[in-house]
């Protein structure tokens, strides 16, 4: 019976990257010289932040982290931007999470939409993934391409296409 999971990871790695070349331009350009400008990573809590001496150098900052990790392939969507907060005198913190994985509700919206298509297909939640079977290749196809369009706000990834 073929099935594939539904998924949403990121690739660490490649957030490292991006993180580390955001650190190494905020360190060379004329703008940022003398600032307390900073960008870390907390990996062990999917976590990012950015502080900035004031609300122009945040945003600066803010536009080179998109740039970099789109470079890299990280979707936008798996990127949750907190509001940015005054932590003293002009200085802002802003932290960015990175979501791993579904939330419950995320794949319940999930399984909701797939039972809604009316394909002859199973959709059941195994931890932060969906896994869908169905018995023709071509229905397996065909829900993947209708998540594509119905679900444009989360990042979905489908792996593990087996027949």
């Amino acid at each position: 019976m073929p099935s594939f999971d539904i998924v949403s990871v990121v690739n660490m790695q490649e957030v490292r990257n991006a993180v580390d070349q955001v650190a190494r331009e905020i360190g060379t350009r004329y703008d940022f010289k003398g600032s307390k400008s900073s960008v870390e990573l907390k990996d062990k809590e999917n976590l990012m932040i950015i502080v900035a001496d004031d609300k122009m150098k945040l945003a600066s900052v803010q536009e080179l982290m998109r740039q970099k990790l789109a470079k890299r392939g990280v979707s936008a969507k798996s990127i949750e931007w907190k509001d940015a907060l005054t932590v003293g005198g002009d200085l802002q913190r802003q932290e960015l999470a990175i979501k791993q994985g579904f939330s419950q509700e995320e794949s319940k919206r999930i399984t909701k939409a797939i039972k809604e298509m009316k394909e002859n297909v199973a959709a059941q939640i195994q931890g932060e993934q969906v896994r869908v079977s169905g018995k023709k290749k071509d229905d397996l196809q065909s829900v993947m391409g209708k998540l594509r369009v119905d679900l444009k706000e989360l990042e979905l990834q489908f792996v593990n296409f087996r027949e």
